[in-house]
């Protein structure tokens, strides 16, 4: 095989609500900490040990605003991405990295009404989150939502 993957999946629980940025174009990001937990038995001391990976997860447009408005802290989501490294420089003019998931696809996996964050109270008293039949998977969660798929080139 002579090609590449960059492909990731992941399980976990938001870190805290979507923090969203809009653009002049009219497009948008949306981030959010995701947590993994590996849990496993220490041989030696017979002890329980968990430990927790926090992901920075990256969603785009009008994905980023259904997470907006669907996913609070706490809630158990699936992440289908790629993992993306950008380059920056800090205040000092420093080079810094950050590793990012930029998200293609997800489910929400918390049911509708169990979720474990209060949440941002501007959004809780929102028309759309009070409105009892509102669903906690959107059809277009399920789908994928980067154009760049899409559009590729791919012999199979």
């Amino acid at each position: 095989m002579t090609g590449t993957l960059n492909k990731v999946m992941l399980i976990g629980h938001t870190g805290d609500d979507v923090k969203m940025h809009y653009f002049e174009g009219g497009g948008a990001i949306g981030r959010f900490p995701l947590a993994t937990n590996e849990t496993y038995t220490n041989r030696t001391t017979n002890e329980r040990v968990t430990n927790t990976e926090w992901h920075n997860i990256v969603v785009r447009n009008k994905a980023a605003e259904i997470c907006e408005k669907y996913l609070k802290k706490g809630d158990k989501v699936f992440i289908e991405g790629r993992i993306k490294t950008r380059k920056w420089q800090d205040d000092q003019g420093n080079d810094r990295y950050t590793t990012e998931i930029q998200c293609t696809e997800f489910t929400f996996l918390t049911p509708k009404g169990e979720s474990e964050g209060g949440g941002n109270t501007q959004q809780q008293n929102s028309p759309a989150q009070n409105q009892q039949n509102t669903p906690k998977n959107d059809n277009f969660a399920n789908q994928s939502i980067a154009k760049e798929e899409e559009e590729d080139d791919l012999p199979f």
